[in-house]
């Protein structure tokens, strides 16, 4: 089957994107949680681009700034020159699944175009074709792939055929922004370490099937907890419980309803999900040789989060 036919406006030309200045680090974990700076990894994939400094002499840095300066002024830093990197190489390809109004996928997408990440979503996977996201889709020019087969639709993908539509489009990561369908083992197996999901909870605790949207919230309040958050993990062939790479802990207060406890997380859900995948388009992934992924920070190699 030629993927003209089984997707929406399809156009096989991407315009390319020149290199972005890299911004503010991603700050993934509450900041409790210390940096892992004395194990050994194994980089996934990507070459880190060290900062190149014109001028000799002494030089400071801090989270967010490098300042370098001549020996005369050394004790004075705010007389420097701010340095950023440079993101190279090709732009990611990536392709969004959602059942639902796709809020997360909207916050991927903007930051695509405002440049804030190195790279661009080229296709929209959903089980609903009538639903918030595919409609967002469309209006912006992006495919949509209907998957699984229903009844009552008839350009729904088998999971080969969904395989074969993703490798023709050259996807490089699969982001999963609430669908709600459990993914396939063909899609598992051909995207291996390249699929991931964000879930409304501080995994592995309430999650599971049938622990999505509402659900969750409420499930949290009545358990007396008092802090939940997001959490963006791997994804395995069950529900949640794929390795962990990255949560936010926001607080759950004394009268929350659920819907107020969901619209907090959502917001954390909005930024977290933007800097992972931030750091997936720079190959700033490592894995902790007891199998744990961690993220690299931009500024500093040396600490990952």
């Amino acid at each position: 089957m030629e993927i003209q036919h089984i997707v929406y406006g399809f156009s096989p030309k991407l315009s390319p994107a020149p290199s972005i200045p890299i911004g503010k680090p991603p700050s993934l974990l509450s900041s409790s949680y210390p940096s892992i700076q004395s194990q050994k990894f194994d980089v996934l994939s990507g070459v880190y681009h060290p900062i190149n400094i014109a001028k000799k002499g002494g030089c400071y840095s801090s989270r967010r700034r490098v300042w370098c300066s001549s020996s005369k002024d050394i004790a004075d830093p705010n007389k420097g020159h701010e340095v950023r990197t440079q993101v190279t190489g090709r732009r990611k390809k990536l392709a969004v699944f959602v059942s639902g109004g796709g809020s997360n996928f909207k916050s991927i997408h903007e930051a695509s175009k405002r440049g804030s990440l190195h790279g661009d979503v080229i296709v929209l996977v959903t089980n609903k074709s009538e639903c918030g996201g595919a409609e967002y889709a469309r209006n912006n020019g992006i495919p949509v792939i209907l998957f699984p087969k229903a009844k009552d639709e008839s350009n729904g993908l088998s999971p080969n055929e969904l395989v074969d539509s993703l490798r023709r489009l050259e996807v490089d990561f699969i982001l999963l922004a609430g669908y709600l369908k459990l993914i396939p083992v063909e899609l598992i197996r051909a995207y291996e370490r390249s699929i991931f999901n964000i879930h409304p909870s501080l995994l592995p605790a309430f999650g599971g099937k049938g622990h999505y949207g509402m659900k969750v919230h409420k499930a949290v309040i009545a358990s007396g907890a008092r802090f939940s958050g997001p959490t963006i993990h791997y994804v395995d062939e069950h529900y949640d419980t794929g390795r962990i790479l990255a949560q936010r802990v926001v607080p759950v207060l004394a009268n929350d309803t659920a819907e107020e406890l969901a619209a907090r997380v959502l917001r954390e859900e909005h930024q977290l999900y933007v800097e992972v995948v931030e750091a997936l388009c720079e190959d700033r992934i490592v894995w902790r040789k007891d199998g744990v992924p961690l993220i690299r920070s931009k500024e500093n190699p040396n600490e990952t989060y």
